[in-house]
Parts: structure tokens; sequence; C-alpha cells
């Protein structure tokens, strides 16, 4: 899971979001955004370059790759910074060693921007950058991202309820041969589960094409349910680095396992554990979780959180919060 966290408004901010990934006992890649008090000044033409804190970040917590928890930087790009600036956050990521993802192409104020093009006449487009959404993204820009081995994720439920983000470019990712992971996105808008975002992902794709509004030439005409499952699992390790490790179950590979429950009523009998999985499962139906071999989820309970304490903290929080308002 990466926590696209871009709510980066003191230190303190930092490491207790980074504590909160290391309690939950999850593998997780942290990636370290920007304030938003003045979101303003950060997000439009932003002189702003990005929070010096990574520095810290990287050395207090993440001075190994060999962890359950890694370090990226969410960046900004073309779309929202000034060159110079852009410039040096993406020099920053590579001098600290870490990957960057950034979103492109989001509504169409974006398109005339061509931040994928500022980017590969720039010369920095390389396989450590990961780009989100796309919708507006120009097909010559995509085979730049293909050519230069960027990974693209969806946020498919997202982007279809953010009225105005544009059309989903799945199809055109698939003729330029980029084959995106999935994410959750806003979970005010949008589920954060990937059963959901797999099943949206099956019927807009199936919806879009069947319904010919697909231009892309090369757009495969359907997608199958394991193409479906593996966006949502060895997809999603590519596109933070971490194929090495886990995405598949894969000798030498870490043990990151999902265990799902057959027998559920809104499940039994299968005959086809991909397309139940990908069509009909919640998470509910989960049963066990391994993360590198340890459980932290069996028999539908979880193993190592207070469950019930983490709810009345939640509800506290949100008294807290509208009583602010």
């Amino acid at each position: 899971m990466l926590d696209w966290s871009h709510v980066q408004n003191t230190p303190e901010h930092a490491d207790a979001a980074i504590l909160a990934l290391r309690d939950a006992g999850i593998r997780g890649v942290f990636a370290h955004g920007w304030p938003l008090v003045e979101g303003h000044s950060w997000m439009f033409d932003s002189e702003r370059g990005h929070p010096q804190d990574i520095r810290r970040l990287r050395s207090q917590y993440f001075s190994s790759d060999d962890q359950l928890l890694t370090l990226a930087m969410a960046g900004r790009g073309p779309e929202m910074a000034r060159r110079e600036v852009w410039l040096q956050d993406l020099r920053l990521a590579r001098e600290l060693d870490i990957r960057s993802t950034i979103h492109m192409g989001a509504y169409a104020r974006n398109a005339p921007v061509r931040a994928i093009a500022q980017m590969h006449q720039a010369g920095v487009l390389g396989d450590d950058l990961t780009f989100v959404h796309c919708c507006f993204c120009g097909d010559d820009e995509l085979g730049m991202m293909a050519d230069a081995g960027v990974t693209a994720s969806l946020g498919v439920h997202c982007e279809l309820n953010a009225q105005g983000i544009g059309d989903i470019p799945f199809d055109r990712l698939l003729a330029a041969g980029i084959r995106p992971s999935l994410s959750g996105d806003t979970e005010t808008k949008c589920a954060g589960d990937m059963f959901t975002q797999m099943r949206h992902a099956f019927a807009h794709y199936r919806s879009w094409m069947g319904g010919g509004h697909s231009k892309a030439a090369n757009a495969p005409p359907t997608i199958t349910l394991r193409d479906v499952l593996e966006f949502g699992t060895i997809a999603g390790a590519k596109a933070t680095g971490l194929a090495h490790k886990t995405g598949s179950l894969t000798p030498g590979k870490q043990a990151d396992l999902i265990l799902v429950r057959q027998d559920d009523l809104n499940l039994t009998p299968v005959s086809d554990a991909v397309g139940a999985i990908v069509l009909a499962a919640h998470p509910g139906n989960v049963d066990s979780v391994y993360v590198a071999g340890r459980a932290v989820k069996r028999n539908g309970r979880m193993l190592h959180i207070d469950v019930d304490a983490l709810r009345a903290r939640a509800f506290d929080s949100q008294r807290h919060v509208l009583g602010e308002m």
C-alpha cells in the first residue's frame, strides 16, 4: 500500500503518519508530500521546493530499503510547480534514491501543460516514476511513458466519481503497452479496498469498449478477470518498486498473503477463484492476512491491533473536528 501523504503540515504530521503505518504492521510505502496549510502556493505555479524534512525521514526511518516500510516522494511535476522547482524536486528524490509518484493530466486545465512532454524534453522520464490518472495526457505522452518505463496508476472508482477529471485512459494506456496498477485515491469519495477497485476497473473497461467510446486503435477489445487481478497485485508491486519482494506467489519472494474464505454465502460455491475475487469478494471475506510471513489477521480478526480502542479514537477525532467547524 502506497500512502500518498500530502498533508505534511509539520514534521510531527510526517512522524505520526509513519508510526501509524508501522503500528499497522503493513508493508507500505510512505510517499511524502507537501503542506496543505497554504495549498494554493504549493499546487499552482509553485515556487516552493519540496519540504527538506524528507531528508530527515530518509535517515531516521528509512535508512534501509530492506524493511516493511519504504520511502517515496509524492511529487508535483509541471502541472503544479515551476520548471526549476519540479526539476529540483526530482533531483532531490534521486539523490535520496527513492521513487516519485506524481499526479498527471487530471482535469482539463492540465491538458495544455503537457507535463509528460515537458519531462520528456528535459530528459528526466525514468522507471522510478509513477504517474496517477493521466486522463488528459496525450497519446504521444503515454508513448513517452512507455518508452521510459514509467508506470501508471488508475484510481478508477475515484475517477468515476470525480466529475470533470476526464475520461479514464485505461484503453489508451493498454494500447501504449502500459499495464496500470489500481489505487483508491481519496477515501472521502471512493472506497479504499482493492476488491472495489478491481470490480470497477473491469466494469468500466467492458462498458467503455463495448459502447464504442475508445479511439485507441490498438486497445484490446476486452480484458480478462486475470488481467484485473494482476492490475490489483503485481502491477502495484511494480509501481512501488517492490515486485522483487511481493505482488505474486513466487519462490524467493516474501510471504505477503491474503486468504479469502470461499464458504461465505456471497461466494460459495466457488468454481472460478479469480472470478470470485474480482467480481464478488469484499473485505469482509478476508479470513487471514500475512505480511512477510507474519500473521496480522486470522479467522477474521486482527491480531495485533485493538480495533475497539482504535474505533473509539476515530470517534473522538470526529467529535473534535466537527466541534471546531
